[in-house]
């Protein structure tokens, strides 16, 4: 967020703050940041507000913008500033000072509203008149994020510089919203999650197992292609193994609780790299056998609060299309553009052509050898660069154990998604004491990749549903074709073309019904098939079908061998348009 929009959206939570306190005088504050798409502010409400209600707050904001009041920053002592917000019984904000050490606090002022803040604000109300915001909805929230703590109300707001970018986020939230995909799961029976299961925990259906399937396929023949081996390991490991890896010391609280087996301790796997150390730690290796490319669609399990679950987008347990490229120094910067090469080819037979990059360099707390710091964070940007893409740095912004690039991808409506993620790693080839024989005959220190491309394949589906909203190409819809007939006297002629279309490794089904031909396509659109088949009596006498494809085109007379060949084609192509 730039510094414009972030001054423009700070300002308005504190004009939504005294629009509240003016109509509601008991009301006490909580906190309002600046947000990815607007702000919010968090109220203690005497009595619960309703959602028709923000309509009035968002009129008395406007009246305060025409106000023309100055945003004016003071510095206080922390006597006065405990003074001032205690006498005016707001308890939220006085438990925020006493945490504060002593010395002097920021506030600032708009008309006659007074806010503990750092800012930064904007110089005036009447700077605010041409910019487009709207309140949109009210949500609970508890005090600082702590189910100990009292639920506050938050309102919600979207803000931009101007009504237009205001419009064009409203209407994209719109087709978001349409292109849900817990809501098109549920209409084409992709997947579930079930309470008996548990929650987080994905009950993958007939229908999106193919489309994992086809993933999967794809997934695997690509990694081949590109000098991957497979590899495959357990679910579970000894404590010792997360106690090496270090995650029992920083990550517990992600992973679940031990099952004692022989008196030991094993815990289910958040990850899969210790694992497949353990391979590379199984014999001694050479610098011959360097680079190493290992992949496994590894399924982990991490332990996420009720409150994020989210459809498939955050769920506890997932299969990561994870990789770890073992290799030397010499070899680090080819592989690094090897993988991200690859990563772009895949994005694109997806659909996606927007990506950006955003790479993560050291941060202070940084462990390992600065050469090596050096040498990775160059081998990032290089890639980025030789492959021409757009490209942000975030100074510091790295993990303490590796640098890394993240590849955001735009989808269909314009939303940016986090996926691809290309990490190095020298905290775990140091606490594992991975070692490789060099050329010199000296013991050396490998370099270690983590990378996903796709992320996580339920994640990564999830935005896939909602890209193509549910509309997939031929190769990966669950039902490629849906054969119907017309009247009762061709149901002989439809089993046929059903029949074919199967032999050939069609995926299609057929109704035979006796339905009126409108409704029998209707039900079918609810697949959302690429093709649907109808054969009448015409079709039947000719020896041939008729098409509808999705979008509503109608094609007649075509040839059922024709058909069967483009179709194959198509597939085997993987083409994201219609033959048709």
């Amino acid at each position: 967020m730039d510094e414009k929009l972030l001054k423009i959206r700070h300002s308005l939570s504190h004009v939504m703050a005294l629009a509240v306190k003016r109509l509601y005088k008991d009301v006490k504050l909580g906190i309002g940041p600046a947000i990815d798409n607007g702000f919010y502010y968090d109220f203690d409400f005497q009595t619960p507000i309703k959602e028709e209600e923000i309509g009035k707050i968002e009129e008395e904001m406007r009246k305060i913008i025409n106000e023309n009041q100055d945003f004016v920053k003071e510095e206080w002592g922390k006597d006065k500033a405990m003074d001032f917000f205690s006498k005016n019984g707001e308890k939220f904000k006085t438990e925020l000072i006493e945490e504060l050490k002593d010395g002097t606090i920021s506030v600032y002022k708009n008309g006659e509203f007074v806010d503990l803040c750092k800012g930064p604000h904007i110089g005036n109300t009447s700077e605010l008149k041409k910019v487009g915001f709207k309140l949109v909805s009210l949500a609970g929230a508890y005090w600082r994020g702590s189910e100990r703590n009292p639920m506050l109300t938050r309102i919600y707001a979207y803000a931009f510089e101007t009504e237009k970018e205001l419009n064009d986020y409203i209407k994209m939230q719109e087709e978001a919203k349409k292109r849900d995909h817990r809501n098109i799961s549920k209409q084409m029976d992709l997947y579930s999650v079930n309470e008996y299961v548990g929650p987080g925990l994905v009950l993958w259906h007939p229908n999106g197992a193919t489309i994992r399937y086809e993933i999967e396929n794809f997934w695997r023949e690509r990694h081949l292609k590109n000098g991957y081996k497979f590899i495959n390991t357990p679910h579970i490991g000894r404590e010792v193994l997360w106690q090496i890896s270090g995650h029992l010391g920083f990550y517990k609280e992600a992973m679940y609780a031990p099952m004692k087996i022989d008196e030991i301790n094993y815990y289910i796997k958040p990850m899969n790299c210790p694992f497949h150390i353990q391979i590379y730690k199984s014999k001694t290796r050479s610098y011959r056998d360097l680079p190493l490319r290992w992949a496994e669609l590894g399924t982990v399990y991490r332990f996420e609060k009720a409150g994020v679950l989210h459809g498939l987008m955050r769920v506890r347990g997932f299969t990561q299309d994870d990789a770890h490229i073992i290799c030397s120094a010499e070899q680090v910067e080819s592989e690094v553009l090897t993988v991200l090469k690859f990563s772009l080819d895949i994005w694109k037979v997806f659909g996606f052509s927007e990506i950006k990059a955003y790479i993560s360099t050291k941060p202070k707390d940084a462990i390992g050898d600065e050469d090596m710091w050096k040498k990775a964070e160059k081998s990032l940007i290089s890639a980025v660069e030789s492959e021409g893409l757009k490209y942000e740095i975030d100074e510091g912004g790295g993990a303490f154990y590796g640098p890394k690039i993240d590849l955001k991808v735009r989808d269909a409506i314009g939303r940016e998604w986090q996926m691809t993620t290309i990490q190095f790693d020298f905290n775990l080839p140091q606490r594992f004491e991975m070692e490789y024989s060099g050329s010199d005959g000296k013991l050396h220190r490998p370099y270690m990749i983590h990378r996903a491309l796709l992320g996580s394949l339920e994640r990564f589906f999830g935005v896939l549903i909602e890209h193509f909203a549910g509309a997939f190409p031929l190769w990966l819809s669950p039902v490629q074709v849906s054969v119907l007939n017309i009247t009762e006297d061709e149901s002989d002629y439809a089993n046929l073309v059903f029949s074919r279309l199967i032999e050939n490794g069609i995926r299609a089904d057929i109704d035979l019904s006796n339905e009126p031909i409108s409704g029998k396509i209707r039900a079918a659109a609810s697949m959302k098939p690429p093709y649907v088949v109808i054969v009448g009596k015409k079709e039947k006498e000719k020896g041939c079908i008729s098409l509808k494809l999705r979008g509503n085109k109608n094609v007649y007379d075509v040839g059922l061998d024709d058909f069967i060949a483009k179709l194959k084609k198509e597939i085997s192509d993987r083409s994201l348009t219609l033959s048709y």
